[in-house]
């Protein structure tokens, strides 16, 4: 593995919705003199060579990443990928942004070897997304049971984020489908934040949603989710069921009776993207594809703390209780590859700088 170590410079900008200097962080060559009473946040390279990676999930030393060509990327912590193909009951849609991407493990994987997978397929108008269980054979994943089907899409905004809540429900995020007023539509799936129920049913969780990417909970249980604004004013919410966010009524600090209000957003000057979200020690880190940065908040107030760039796109985040893991997203048509691209990565030590 590769480590890279930190440096903190302090830029005299301030956050959007905050009254402190945000701290960018980037990489600098190791060895430089830091001082951080014993603790020094590094940030290692894990592994390299990853194709367009979206999720991270781990199990014990591995780590699954989907990856939007239809595979699952394996990872050990010493670095090795062993990549194995999904067998799908539909080819995946071709629109932009489409592919594999939300993808969690099942409670008891051990047992069931199973996880739950979000992708785009192309339906007879179009994109459509769909949920599905996939169980880890020997030779790879297969397509066992569909959940969710026939969620209309576009030619972007499909949302595709997965994630377990703290109770082990199974949220999903799905985009606007670039048709802005679905998002208010309540016979529409699109534009909300949907939950399995008990009865293995989707339902509507929240509404008013463009293009959500990222989940998290604190150790409260109090959700948190990212989602793209259009052009700037990208938003970080705090999730309420049955709350309407806004969108396209309002965006950012626009206020309207009923609706609600992000705890931060990037502004009508600056450009987030942000797609994958963590909660870790008392902080939010959520991964900036267009501000190539993990992004680190205070949940309490709405402060953007830190930015830490460098590797450019970021597409999901993911802790483990100890480090802080990103992904690199720069091979996906968008970015500018370089060598190794895309990776894994570790901050070690988080928030020690």
């Amino acid at each position: 593995m590769k480590r890279i170590a930190s440096a903190v410079v302090l830029l005299l900008i301030m956050a959007g919705c905050s009254d402190k200097a945000v701290e960018t962080v980037g990489p600098i060559d190791e060895g430089a003199d830091q001082d951080r009473g014993g603790l020094q946040e590094e940030i290692t390279e894990v592994a390299a060579g990853l194709r367009s990676p979206w999720s991270i999930d781990r199990h014990g030393e591995t780590f699954y990443i989907s990856e939007r060509g239809g595979t699952v990327a394996e990872v050990g912590t010493d670095g090795t990928v062993r990549r194995l193909d999904t067998e799908l009951s539909a080819p995946l849609s071709g629109a932009a942004e489409a592919g594999l991407m939300g993808f969690v493990l099942k409670p008891g994987f051990d047992e069931n070897r199973e996880a739950y997978a979000y992708y785009t397929l192309e339906g007879p108008a179009g994109p459509v997304n769909r949920i599905v269980t996939l169980r880890r054979g020997d030779a790879g994943w297969h397509e066992t049971d569909i959940h969710l089907d026939m969620v209309m899409s576009g030619p972007v905004h499909h949302g595709g984020r997965l994630a377990l809540s703290p109770d082990g429900s199974l949220f999903a995020t799905v985009g606007d489908r670039f048709e802005p007023g679905t998002a208010q539509e309540p016979e529409s799936l699109n534009g909300k934040i949907l939950r399995m129920n008990a009865g293995g049913e989707f339902e509507v969780y929240t509404i008013g949603h463009r293009n959500p990417q990222g989940l998290a909970w604190d150790e409260d249980g109090v959700m948190y989710a990212t989602e793209h604004g259009q052009s700037a004013n990208d938003e970080l919410n705090r999730i309420e069921q049955g709350r309407n966010y806004g969108w396209p009524v309002i965006e950012g600090t626009e206020q309207r009776e009923g609706m609600e209000r992000p705890i931060a957003t990037s502004g009508n000057d600056e450009t987030w993207a942000p797609s994958g979200l963590a909660y870790h020690r008392g902080r939010l880190y959520a991964g900036a594809l267009r501000g190539e940065a993990v992004l680190v908040f205070d949940p309490e107030t709405g402060s953007l703390l830190r930015k830490i760039g460098g590797f450019g796109r970021i597409r999901d985040v993911f802790s483990d209780g100890d480090s802080v893991y990103f992904i690199t997203n720069n091979t996906d048509g968008r970015g500018t590859p370089r060598a190794g691209d895309d990776r894994l990565m570790e901050i070690r030590h988080p928030g020690s700088g």
